[in-house]
């Protein structure tokens, strides 16, 4: 047999080695980019992780100084009497933050505060850096309910058929069982923001607003930081400031001087306008003749006993009618002025406000020229100014800012006149009906080198001084007042409005007038300005948008809220 030697082909042992290899080197190549993706994914994600702890940081710092700001009785004055600068710093796992507070600038009247802060995480920076005003709002009350006693207050409602165009603040009241602070019956139509101090919720999870949230057409916020209108320390610290800052010549402390049964000291301020000039006539050492009524239940007239952190009231002397000396003007205790000789402006280091007139009473205050024969415009403001008073304002007669009006008559966002009154007592429109002699005292008769001074207007249009009926009065219906009202020591309304038989207002016409406010309202509590159908005033309130922007010294800025200017808000690296 023939045998037959196959020979096998020199590498076909030895082929595969070379693919093993190349696929070896092709795997190591995959798994090392697979590690390096992997490694950057991971550096990729602690980076991202770190730069938004950085980010969270800076927030955390920006608002740990909003929350500080909001627990000063005044910003302004804590930045004037530290140093140009406050601040402070967090530490979190993983993460730190430091942050600062300093003034920036006025606009208007209105300070601008800035809020630098600085987050850091590993080698990560990030920067909040924010200009902040303080909240304003429209109608503020430390409560949503009316004094009834000397330790009682009832509900005050929103009445079915009312609208409401002007946002509002209520402070939360803290009461047990826990009840929502504002008080509703029917529909009332409420077109701006309401913020509420209290919760939603009740403690139990309870939705106290469930059913009547589709009344409010600009929407609540809730858990919002009070307005400190009921803090009396927060309001005397302003008032002092004010105080200091106002001309020594329009400072006044008034004695009552006419022998009269409850005097209570005032100074009388008659406003005109004249030539294109505003004036005020000032008569100081004024006498009001005070009246109260016997027993609690006999009026709705209480303002907060002072020291009672807000919870006590007392009945209080209201306005019956006034004298001044015979002699004012020859003594110099009756002069006129231009508002401009009042005017001065807040500074901060290099930074001056605008500027506007300030007068400060350390007594009473009463507003309204009635008949006096003054030249141009009577009753009316051209110019700006803020009155203060430690004691009581009564408002005499209907008082307007001079300048543009639009035809819903509010002042033009372009008119440049505006009135700031502020009370640590209340501020009220008198009861016109009160100014007749014989209502409170028996008969028409001055005291001696003592003159009776009118208010409002004569029933009898013919009447002269010294005429039987010369002191027959009423109040313009309806009675406007156009100006920010802030009130430290109870609330806006009218005097002597009926409570079950007793007191009654004297109106205009018919049984109630309308009480007209365009402005903006700060109050302690809620003042009775009429009972609907009854007596008193039927009320009408509309927002003059001009007056957020603040007059000096504005609502004297007592919202606790601090909120970013229009634009106002950056946040970036710090690095870019």
């Amino acid at each position: 047999m023939r045998r037959q030697n196959k020979q096998r082909p020199f590498n076909e042992n030895g082929s595969a080695l070379p693919l093993v290899v190349s696929s070896i080197v092709i795997l190591s190549a995959l798994g090392v980019g697979m590690l390096a993706v992997a490694s950057g994914v991971r550096h990729r994600a602690t980076a991202i992780k770190n730069e938004t702890a950085a980010m969270f940081a800076a927030d955390a710092g920006y608002e740990k100084a909003i929350f500080w700001m909001s627990k000063q009785q005044d910003m302004l004055n804590t930045l004037k009497n530290g140093v140009p600068s406050v601040g402070g710093s967090i530490r979190f796992p993983g993460s730190t933050c430091n942050y600062r507070i300093e003034f920036f600038s006025f606009v208007g009247s209105h300070p601008v505060y800035r809020v630098v802060s600085n987050g850091r995480s590993g080698v990560f920076k990030r920067k909040v850096d924010v200009l902040v005003v303080q909240a304003t709002s429209g109608w503020d009350m430390g409560m949503c309910r009316i004094a009834s006693g000397q330790n009682d207050t009832t509900q005050v409602f929103f009445a079915d058929g009312e609208v409401i165009d002007m946002p509002i603040q209520i402070n939360n009241l803290k009461d047990t069982p826990d009840e929502r602070d504002i008080y509703i019956q029917g529909n009332p139509d409420f077109l701006q923001l309401l913020t509420m101090g209290e919760s939603k919720y009740t403690k139990s999870d309870f939705d106290k607003y469930e059913d009547v949230m589709s009344l409010f057409n600009g929407g609540i916020y809730f858990d919002q930081p009070d307005t400190k209108i009921t803090d009396e320390a927060t309001i005397q610290t302003k008032v002092d400031s004010f105080k200091d800052e106002t001309i020594a010549k329009f400072r006044y402390t008034p004695t009552a001087n006419a022998p009269v049964k409850n005097p209570q000291p005032a100074v009388y301020l008659e406003f005109f306008a004249k030539d294109d000039i505003g004036y005020v006539r000032i008569t100081n050492n004024c006498t009001v003749r005070g009246f109260q009524q016997e027993y609690d239940d006999n009026t709705w007239d209480f303002r907060i006993i002072p020291g009672s952190d807000g919870k006590k009231f007392e009945r209080y002397d209201i306005y019956a009618y006034h004298l001044r000396s015979e002699e004012a003007d020859s003594t110099g205790e009756r002069f006129i002025v231009p508002l401009t000789d009042t005017y001065v402006s807040q500074s901060f280091g290099e930074y001056e406000s605008e500027l506007g007139g300030r007068i400060f009473v350390d007594g009473n205050v009463i507003i309204g020229s009635g008949d006096s024969l003054l030249p141009g415009l009577q009753d009316v403001i051209k110019g700006k100014i803020t009155i203060v008073a430690k004691g009581n304002i009564w408002i005499a007669d209907s008082i307007f800012v001079e300048g543009e009006h639009d035809l819903d008559g509010l002042p033009s966002l372009g008119n440049p006149n505006s009135l700031g009154l502020i009370a640590q007592g209340v501020i009220k429109v008198v009861d016109p009906g009160m100014s007749d002699y014989s209502y409170v005292d028996g008969s028409p008769v001055e005291p001696a080198d003592f003159k009776y001074v009118p208010i409002g207007r004569p029933d009898n249009p013919q009447t002269k001084e010294g005429d039987s009926d010369y002191y027959l009065r009423y109040l313009p219906g309806p009675t406007v007042v156009e100006a920010a009202i802030t009130v430290g020591g109870g609330g806006w309304g009218a005097e002597n409005v009926r409570r079950g038989s007793y007191g009654g207002r004297k109106e205009a016409s018919g049984r109630q007038d309308y009480l007209i406010v365009r402005g903006t309202i700060t109050e302690s509590f809620r003042g009775v300005v009429g009972r609907v159908g009854s007596d008193g005033y039927l009320k009408r309130h509309y927002l003059d948008e001009r007056l957020l922007q603040g007059i000096l010294p504005g609502d004297i800025w007592l919202r606790g809220k601090f909120i970013p200017a229009p634009a106002g808000w950056h946040d970036y690296r710090p690095d870019t």
